[in-house]
Protein backbone atom coordinates (compact mmCIF):
# COMPACT_ATOMS: atom_id res chain seq x y z
CA UNK A 1 0.00 0.00 0.00
CA UNK A 2 1.53 3.23 -1.09
CA UNK A 3 1.00 6.40 0.87
CA UNK A 4 2.94 9.53 0.22
CA UNK A 5 2.83 12.75 2.13
CA UNK A 6 5.16 15.47 0.96
CA UNK A 7 6.17 18.55 2.92
CA UNK A 8 4.27 17.40 5.98
CA UNK A 9 6.73 14.84 7.29
CA UNK A 10 4.47 11.98 8.37
CA UNK A 11 5.66 8.48 7.61
CA UNK A 12 3.54 5.38 7.84
CA UNK A 13 4.78 1.82 8.05
CA UNK A 14 2.71 -1.21 7.13
CA UNK A 15 2.41 -2.02 10.84
CA UNK A 16 1.18 1.47 11.80
CA UNK A 17 -1.15 1.47 8.81
CA UNK A 18 -2.73 -1.84 9.80
CA UNK A 19 -2.79 -0.85 13.44
CA UNK A 20 -4.57 2.41 12.65
CA UNK A 21 -7.32 0.79 10.59
CA UNK A 22 -9.74 0.29 13.48
CA UNK A 23 -12.95 1.96 12.35
CA UNK A 24 -15.48 -0.28 10.63
CA UNK A 25 -17.75 1.40 8.12
CA UNK A 26 -20.51 0.01 5.96
CA UNK A 27 -20.52 1.07 2.32
CA UNK A 28 -21.96 4.55 1.96
CA UNK A 29 -24.59 5.16 -0.69
CA UNK A 30 -24.62 8.78 -1.84
CA UNK A 31 -26.80 8.73 -4.92
CA UNK A 32 -26.89 6.77 -8.16
CA UNK A 33 -27.30 3.05 -8.62
CA UNK A 34 -23.64 2.45 -9.45
CA UNK A 35 -22.51 4.05 -6.21
CA UNK A 36 -22.76 0.91 -4.08
CA UNK A 37 -20.56 -1.06 -6.51
CA UNK A 38 -17.98 1.73 -6.70
CA UNK A 39 -17.88 2.22 -2.96
CA UNK A 40 -17.66 -1.51 -2.23
CA UNK A 41 -14.12 -1.53 -3.60
CA UNK A 42 -11.57 -2.75 -1.11
CA UNK A 43 -9.31 0.24 -1.70
CA UNK A 44 -10.09 3.91 -2.25
CA UNK A 45 -7.41 6.52 -2.73
CA UNK A 46 -7.23 10.23 -3.38
CA UNK A 47 -4.54 12.72 -4.22
CA UNK A 48 -4.60 16.37 -3.18
CA UNK A 49 -2.50 19.45 -3.76
CA UNK A 50 -3.23 22.35 -1.43
CA UNK A 51 -2.63 25.39 -3.63
CA UNK A 52 -2.09 27.68 -0.62
CA UNK A 53 0.54 25.60 1.18
CA UNK A 54 2.06 23.56 -1.65
CA UNK A 55 1.46 20.36 0.31
CA UNK A 56 0.65 17.25 -1.67
CA UNK A 57 -0.94 14.10 -0.37
CA UNK A 58 -1.49 10.83 -2.20
CA UNK A 59 -3.17 8.40 0.17
CA UNK A 60 -5.34 5.32 0.56
CA UNK A 61 -8.13 6.48 2.88
CA UNK A 62 -10.27 3.34 2.77
CA UNK A 63 -8.91 -0.18 2.82
CA UNK A 64 -10.24 -3.62 3.71
CA UNK A 65 -13.80 -2.28 4.23
CA UNK A 66 -12.64 0.36 6.70
CA UNK A 67 -11.80 4.02 6.71
CA UNK A 68 -8.16 4.40 7.73
CA UNK A 69 -7.98 6.73 10.76
CA UNK A 70 -4.40 7.89 10.14
CA UNK A 71 -5.21 8.64 6.51
CA UNK A 72 -8.28 10.64 7.55
CA UNK A 73 -6.13 12.59 10.02
CA UNK A 74 -3.64 13.44 7.27
CA UNK A 75 -6.43 14.51 4.91
CA UNK A 76 -7.90 16.72 7.65
CA UNK A 77 -4.51 18.43 7.97
CA UNK A 78 -3.96 19.02 4.24
CA UNK A 79 -7.53 20.38 3.88
CA UNK A 80 -7.24 22.64 6.94
CA UNK A 81 -8.18 26.32 7.10
CA UNK A 82 -4.97 27.93 5.85
CA UNK A 83 -5.87 31.31 7.33
CA UNK A 84 -6.17 30.09 10.93
CA UNK A 85 -4.29 26.79 10.79
CA UNK A 86 -7.30 25.00 12.28
CA UNK A 87 -8.16 21.54 11.05
CA UNK A 88 -11.40 19.65 11.55
CA UNK A 89 -12.76 16.28 10.49
CA UNK A 90 -13.58 16.05 6.81
CA UNK A 91 -16.72 13.97 6.35
CA UNK A 92 -15.76 10.61 4.78
CA UNK A 93 -18.84 10.92 2.55
CA UNK A 94 -17.17 13.94 0.91
CA UNK A 95 -14.08 11.83 0.30
CA UNK A 96 -16.24 9.12 -1.24
CA UNK A 97 -17.86 11.74 -3.48
CA UNK A 98 -14.40 12.90 -4.59
CA UNK A 99 -13.39 9.30 -5.25
CA UNK A 100 -16.46 8.81 -7.45
CA UNK A 101 -15.77 12.13 -9.19
CA UNK A 102 -12.16 11.14 -9.87
CA UNK A 103 -13.40 7.94 -11.51
CA UNK A 104 -16.08 9.80 -13.48
CA UNK A 105 -13.55 12.14 -15.11
CA UNK A 106 -10.78 9.53 -15.27
CA UNK A 107 -8.46 11.96 -13.47
CA UNK A 108 -4.86 10.92 -13.09
CA UNK A 109 -3.87 14.26 -11.50
CA UNK A 110 -4.29 15.56 -7.97
CA UNK A 111 -7.35 17.46 -6.90
CA UNK A 112 -6.05 21.00 -6.61
CA UNK A 113 -7.66 22.39 -3.46
CA UNK A 114 -8.70 26.02 -3.33
CA UNK A 115 -10.70 25.65 -0.11
CA UNK A 116 -11.42 22.67 2.12
CA UNK A 117 -12.34 23.15 5.77
CA UNK A 118 -13.05 26.74 6.83
CA UNK A 119 -13.26 27.85 10.43
CA UNK A 120 -16.37 29.86 11.31
CA UNK A 121 -14.10 32.91 11.74
CA UNK A 122 -12.64 32.57 8.24
CA UNK A 123 -16.05 31.88 6.73
CA UNK A 124 -17.50 35.00 8.35
CA UNK A 125 -14.60 37.06 7.00
CA UNK A 126 -15.06 35.69 3.47
CA UNK A 127 -18.85 36.15 3.63
CA UNK A 128 -18.35 39.81 4.58
CA UNK A 129 -16.26 40.28 1.42
CA UNK A 130 -18.32 38.30 -1.07
CA UNK A 131 -21.96 37.53 -1.71
CA UNK A 132 -20.87 34.13 -3.05
CA UNK A 133 -19.95 32.80 0.41
CA UNK A 134 -22.80 31.28 2.41
CA UNK A 135 -23.04 32.33 6.06
CA UNK A 136 -23.72 28.70 7.03
CA UNK A 137 -21.28 27.17 4.57
CA UNK A 138 -20.81 23.41 4.52
CA UNK A 139 -17.07 24.15 4.43
CA UNK A 140 -17.34 24.90 8.18
CA UNK A 141 -18.63 21.34 8.74
CA UNK A 142 -16.02 19.56 6.61
CA UNK A 143 -18.69 18.73 4.03
CA UNK A 144 -17.58 20.91 1.09
CA UNK A 145 -14.51 21.51 -1.02
CA UNK A 146 -13.54 23.86 -3.88
CA UNK A 147 -11.37 22.10 -6.47
CA UNK A 148 -10.03 21.85 -9.96
CA UNK A 149 -8.13 19.08 -11.76
CA UNK A 150 -5.25 19.72 -14.15
CA UNK A 151 -6.12 18.45 -17.62
CA UNK A 152 -9.87 18.38 -16.92
CA UNK A 153 -11.95 21.37 -17.99
CA UNK A 154 -14.05 23.05 -15.32
CA UNK A 155 -17.16 22.32 -17.38
CA UNK A 156 -16.31 18.63 -17.57
CA UNK A 157 -15.64 18.54 -13.83
CA UNK A 158 -18.90 20.39 -13.11
CA UNK A 159 -20.94 18.15 -15.42
CA UNK A 160 -19.47 14.99 -13.92
CA UNK A 161 -20.20 16.24 -10.38
CA UNK A 162 -23.77 17.13 -11.37
CA UNK A 163 -24.30 13.68 -12.91
CA UNK A 164 -23.47 12.04 -9.58
CA UNK A 165 -26.44 13.80 -7.93
CA UNK A 166 -24.71 13.50 -4.57
CA UNK A 167 -24.92 17.08 -3.28
CA UNK A 168 -24.36 20.66 -4.27
CA UNK A 169 -22.28 21.67 -7.27
CA UNK A 170 -21.19 25.26 -7.84
CA UNK A 171 -19.48 26.41 -11.03
CA UNK A 172 -17.10 29.36 -10.61
CA UNK A 173 -15.50 29.84 -14.03
CA UNK A 174 -14.14 33.32 -13.21
CA UNK A 175 -12.37 32.00 -10.11
CA UNK A 176 -11.36 28.74 -11.85
CA UNK A 177 -12.88 26.15 -9.53
CA UNK A 178 -15.84 23.88 -8.94
CA UNK A 179 -17.48 23.59 -5.53
CA UNK A 180 -18.81 20.18 -4.45
CA UNK A 181 -20.53 19.32 -1.21
CA UNK A 182 -22.61 16.56 0.36
CA UNK A 183 -25.57 18.74 1.22
CA UNK A 184 -28.86 18.57 -0.65
CA UNK A 185 -28.69 18.19 -4.42
CA UNK A 186 -28.61 21.64 -6.06
CA UNK A 187 -26.65 23.42 -8.77
CA UNK A 188 -25.51 27.00 -9.33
Amino acid sequence: MQMQLRRIGHAMTRRSFLGSALLLAAPVVVGGHATAAILNRDRRDLAFENLHTGEQLNIVYFSYRQYVPEALRQINWVLRDVRTGESAPIDPRLLDLLFRLRLAVAASSNFQVISGYRSPKTNALLASRSEGVALKSLHTQGKAIDIRVPGISLRQLRDAAKSLKAGGVGYYSQSNFVHVDIGRVRFW
